[in-house]
């Protein structure tokens, strides 16, 4: 039987294998697919590839070698500075001279070789007790490889030309409505929310610590908002009904001349397509709306006569929620039809938190009373403050591994090629 520590170490190394299999399948094309940049919002999927085993490197051999020889550097210094991402913003990136495919390929396999000889041989406890040392540091990595996944996939929808990627069926789903009519009563009381460091050991540090609130009672959505949905709030006028809006939210609309969900067109016959990974299709009736923004998301509560959920609402409503039954880890590449996974529901429940679409909440991005950075000061700290807003739930192309009730994702609230959708929320 294993111990304890060595059940840590398989475990992250278990989650290294898996992202790394899934970057891997997004990146098998060609040197032009790979060094273009489909859109300004995303970068060339070759810095993708090479940023990953850069900041595997800088956490897991050159910074927390755990008392081993760490070598030479795999990437050298003035190549590392290339994937600095608070340097270099993704629009520039297309201008560096990046490493092309094949280098980038060689150097995350040089770094991965280092790496798991290094937890092979390593103390768990000995790097930083705190946090479970050697394993939460293999998490930490593990977790944010597949959120550059996630980014690859966004980069993917973006690109135009011909379909490079297929998805695998979903279960059907069932008459929800997802509507006040169909709405869950959250009653008033204590909840609990955030992270607790034992029980989820690679939970991040806006999760932490877990903490108790007091909440109002609320209603929430059964199931998120679906195309059908929206379909009506467009069909009213809701792009065109500045009373719906925030004033900033009013502003991006009229500004940016939204009419729509991104990548929606309209058809000759008053209905609705999109593209979607290179292929056209009517937009089905019963999946969650995807591509709509914090404005947007917004404005269509307000016309459905409800609110977006708090991020404290939302953690509370998903209690007992749990990744076994739920659309996540890329396969499908689309959100399954509202009422597919009862069986994921929530203690409350309230279907489908888990998986299909993040969640835009009302809340912006602030710390959990006596947070602490773990690791790095700049994983979460410079994001605090009014600019960003909470996202929630993870989606169909969030990694099962990377994904809890205490997960906190953030985004500015104008960002829509991000997998993201609404559930909305009433005051009980």
């Amino acid at each position: 039987m294993l111990s304890a520590p060595s059940c840590a170490v398989t475990a992250a190394s278990a989650a290294l294998d898996s992202a790394r299999r899934r970057t891997l399948a997004l990146t098998d094309f060609d040197e032009a697919e790979l060094t273009r940049q489909h859109s300004p919002l995303m970068s060339p999927l070759v810095w993708d590839l090479a940023h990953i085993g850069q900041q595997e490197e800088y956490f897991l051999i050159g910074r927390l070698a755990w008392g081993s020889p760490a070598g030479d550097p795999v990437f050298r210094p003035e190549i590392a500075a290339l994937y600095d991402a608070f340097r270099h913003p993704r629009a520039s990136r297309i201008s560096l001279p990046l490493l092309d495919s094949r280098a980038s390929r060689r150097y995350l396999a040089e770094v991965r070789e280092r790496v798991l000889e290094l937890l092979g041989g390593s103390d768990p406890l000995a790097v930083d007790p705190g946090a479970a040392g050697a394993p939460f540091v293999a998490a930490l990595v593990a977790q944010h490889e597949l959120q550059h996944v996630e980014t690859m996939l966004a980069t993917h929808q973006l690109r135009e030309g011909a379909a490079l990627l297929s998805g695998a069926p979903l279960p059907v789903g069932r008459e929800v409505s997802g509507g006040f009519e169909d709405s869950v009563l959250i009653p008033a009381g204590p909840a609990l929310i955030g992270a607790d460091a034992t029980a989820a050991a690679t939970s991040l540090d806006n999760e932490r610590p877990q903490h108790w609130v007091q909440l109002r009672a609320y209603r929430i959505g059964r199931v998120p908002v679906t195309n059908a949905q929206w379909q009506e709030f467009i069909a009213d006028g809701g792009y065109r009904d500045g009373r719906w809006w925030s004033p900033d939210g009013w502003a991006h609309c009229v500004r940016e001349q939204l009419t729509a969900p991104l990548f929606w067109t309209p058809d000759e016959a008053g209905g609705w397509t999109r593209r979607r990974f290179g292929v056209t299709e009517a937009v089905p009736a019963a999946e969650p709306v995807q591509h709509a923004c914090f404005y947007e998301a917004e404005a269509y509560a307000r016309w459905a006569r409800a609110r977006l959920p708090t991020e404290q609402e939302w953690e509370q409503a998903a209690a007992g929620s749990t990744g076994a039954a739920a659309n996540l880890g890329g396969a499908a590449l689309r959100p399954a039809p509202v009422g597919a996974y009862p069986q994921g529901a929530s203690a409350y429940g309230v279907e489908q938190l888990l998986g299909d679409v993040w969640e835009w909440t009302s809340s912006t991005l602030l710390p959990w009373p006596g947070f602490q950075p773990m690791i790095y000061d700049n994983y979460s700290a410079p994001f605090f403050g009014p600019d960003y807003r909470v996202l929630r739930g993870g989606s169909w192309a969030t990694d099962p591994f990377a994904v809890r009730t205490s997960f906190r994702n953030w985004d500015l609230p104008i960002r829509r090629q991000i997998f993201t959708g609404v559930r909305l929320a009433w005051d009980a």
